[in-house]
């Protein structure tokens, strides 16, 4: 199918940018083009104006200075795989960067597209959420911060303005934090049916720090606190990490749980707990210390 006519502007500036979205409110911000374009050419969504920011040097790449991982929101996916001060500092974001789509997508997909539109199965959420990301947001008024805990709101719903872009995600540098992102892909679209990301610091055999959360289960990425309260302080051995693994759904209720052609809210589940369980592993070997008896 086609998408209905509309207008075209491609600014070379995040002012201009917004200046676009606040004199047309039902303007459609283009980045990558992955989610946008797909829904014009199906008819669900029939913007008047795109608004193309494509062009804006200033929300693209990475900067690694003062105990913070900044990543513009233009950076395509393969940048934040590939890069080392990501890697080294943000491990479980590499980790579900790498976890998007394949080559092309990657190439192509945004990081500020892919937080910002908040699809419940999409891969990033939750590694934003498990690595206590803060994502900056700019308006009219100015810029603002948002921890991603409240970044969040529901199923393609987060808390950026209409008239607002999401112009760089920040992170806590935690060289010493292994991260993991395991998830089981629709075998259709390769989206998460459900994906766990976890940061994990453990210091003389114990979990200092630790972040989990999970897309696919919800309508929205989540935090799984009942998780993390079971980790910390612990020897992530088997059975530890077994038992942590089990706390995955405590807070979650089941008849809100996602249900459709994929999985039904069952079966999610029973894969939360046993992706939570094998992305603690993952990490727990990241740390040197290999999940098993202590």
């Amino acid at each position: 199918m086609f998408p209905d006519e509309f207008d075209y502007e491609r600014p070379e500036t995040v002012e201009e940018a917004i200046d676009l979205l606040t004199e047309n409110p039902e303007a459609e911000v283009l980045a990558g083009g992955h989610s946008l374009l797909p829904t014009m050419k199906s008819g669900l969504a029939s913007p008047d104006l795109l608004v193309d920011i494509g062009r804006i040097d200033a929300m693209r790449g990475i900067d690694h200075g003062g105990g913070t991982v900044s990543i513009g929101g233009l950076t395509n996916y393969a940048t934040i795989d590939e890069s080392d001060a990501v890697r080294e500092n943000v491990e479980v974001f590499a980790e579900a960067a790498h976890a998007v789509g394949d080559v092309q997508v990657r190439n192509r997909g945004t990081v500020g597209g892919n937080l910002a539109h908040a699809d419940p199965a999409s891969d990033l959420p939750a590694a934003a959420l498990a690595a206590d990301a803060t994502m900056v947001v700019q308006g009219p008024d100015g810029e603002r911060r948002v921890d991603a805990d409240d970044f969040f709101l529901g199923m393609y719903a987060t808390d950026v303005g209409e008239d607002e872009l999401l112009t760089r995600v920040e992170f806590p540098a935690r060289p010493e934090a292994a991260g993991a992102y395991a998830k089981k892909p629709s075998p259709s679209s390769g989206y998460a049916m459900v994906g766990v990301a976890v940061s994990l610091t453990v210091d003389a055999g114990l979990v200092e720090d630790v972040g989990v959360a999970a897309n696919g289960i919800m309508d929205h990425g989540v935090r799984l606190d009942p998780v993390e309260d079971a980790l910390a302080g612990t020897n992530p051995d088997e059975e530890t990490v077994a038992a942590a693994a089990a706390n995955a759904t405590e807070d979650l209720e089941e008849m809100m749980m996602m249900d459709d052609l994929q999985a039904s809210a069952e079966f999610r589940a029973q894969l939360l707990e046993t992706y939570v369980e094998r992305a603690i592993e993952d990490a727990a070997t990241g740390t040197g210390l290999v999940a098993g008896p202590p």
